[in-house]
């Protein structure tokens, strides 16, 4: 395994495994269950049959060049993830969870969800795997992403409406370890983010790396040489860690994560950008970089895409931007949405919201770079599900 953590499952200072005592064994069982998996040529077998054939990898490598033209500078190339099946990245994690649950004999799947993307993709192995799944979401996620609960519940997954706090993300993840803790023998947490206790952080990463893996081939079969800039959006951060794994040691390739700015950085419970403005402290049983008040509680957060509206990040994006390694930045409300239209009338690609942020910051990097540069950017996801929320609304239409 590339790349850490150590063996009490930190990268540099951060990740760790901050819970009650009724999960700690659990999460050591799930460790060693991992680690044997990872070992076994046979699991990692039919987990690329799957994904071959399933879910159909290896997705796109598409230049983007009326983008490039409308922006100037760099060459702009998509990494297409939204064409996988269920429409983003998410799935890659859930195949490999969802094989790893049934090689530990369990026979429930619970999983928390913002976007709803997540949720999608358990409800979809679930029923490939036949086993039972439910999903927590936070209330105010239902009803901006209806069309995702809506395929959750014809997967046959049952969706909680979780209407504590702020209702979103956060809200979600608390109920789910909730419910693990209450019911671990029998059932598999799928996590849908590199967040959360080791050894959680490690293995999204390792089901989510096939994303760089694909797109480090890709460049230099197409292009004979590496991109100048690998950038991706980040909330708990899992198709960017995806989207980087595959090019940490290549020094010349500078990496680029990007946060919800929201409604501005400067405003208070007004962003998600927790590398970009937060503070370190310990959230979903993990030591890294939060958004909380100087008492240490969890602050309010806001985002226009749902998927990147947490307070918290992923251990090893912390470690990342400590050690300088990657470089963070906030997108806000505004320059995502224009991104998310900006794409779809040039190149006839509909992003999530989540992905327009990358989009946007893709041709901030571009604009500024000589066009033999390459910049290259993850398309996380599908906007099916944000097109059909601004469709309800009337916005966006107009020439």
């Amino acid at each position: 395994m590339m790349n850490g953590p150590d063996a009490r499952g930190y990268f540099g200072e951060f990740g760790g495994r901050y819970v009650p005592e009724v999960l700690f064994e659990p999460l050591c069982r799930l460790e060693a269950a991992m680690r044997a998996a990872f070992a076994d040529e046979s699991f990692w077998a039919e987990y690329r049959v799957l994904l071959r054939d399933y879910v159909g990898r290896p997705s796109p490598l598409f230049e983007a060049r009326n983008l490039t033209r409308a922006t100037g500078g760099a060459r702009i190339v998509i990494k297409r993830e939204d064409c996988n099946h269920t429409g983003a990245h998410k799935i890659n994690n859930t195949v490999g969870q969802g094989l790893l649950a049934r090689r530990m004999g369990k026979t429930r799947l619970i999983a928390e969800t913002g976007a709803g993307q997540h949720g999608v993709a358990t409800a979809t192995i679930g029923a490939l795997f036949g086993l039972p799944v439910e999903v927590y979401m936070g209330a105010v996620d239902v009803q901006r992403q209806s069309l995702n609960v809506y395929l959750m519940r014809l997967l046959g997954a049952k969706v909680h409406e979780v209407r504590s706090g702020s209702q979103t993300l956060k809200d979600a993840t608390n109920e789910a370890f909730r419910d693990w803790a209450g019911s671990v023998e029998s059932t598999f947490y799928v996590i849908g983010s590199v967040v959360g206790a080791h050894p959680y952080p490690t293995m999204v990463r390792e089901f989510a790396r096939v994303i760089g893996d694909e797109a480090r081939a890709q460049m230099l079969e197409r292009y004979g040489k590496l991109p100048d800039y690998v950038v991706a959006c980040v909330g708990g951060g899992s198709n960017a860690m995806g989207s980087f794994a595959a090019f940490l040691d290549d020094r010349e390739v500078r990496l680029c994560g990007v946060e919800a700015a929201g409604l501005g950085l400067e405003v208070a419970g007004g962003h998600a950008a927790s590398l970009t403005a937060g503070t370190v402290g310990v959230l979903h049983g993990a030591r890294t970089f939060l958004l909380q008040n100087g008492e240490g509680q969890i602050s309010a957060t806001h985002s226009i895409s749902a998927g990147l509206d947490y307070p918290g990040v992923g251990p090893e994006h912390a470690h990342l931007r400590s050690t300088g390694r990657a470089v963070y930045v906030g997108v806000d409300d505004d320059s995502a949405y224009d991104a998310f239209q900006a794409l779809a009338r040039l190149e006839g690609i509909v992003p999530a919201l989540e992905s327009a942020h990358a989009i946007a910051q893709a041709r901030r990097l571009a604009a500024g770079l000589p066009e033999d540069s390459i910049v290259l950017v993850t398309c996380s996801g599908r906007g099916d599900k944000d097109a059909l929320r601004f469709a309800l609304s009337g916005a966006g239409t107009t020439a």
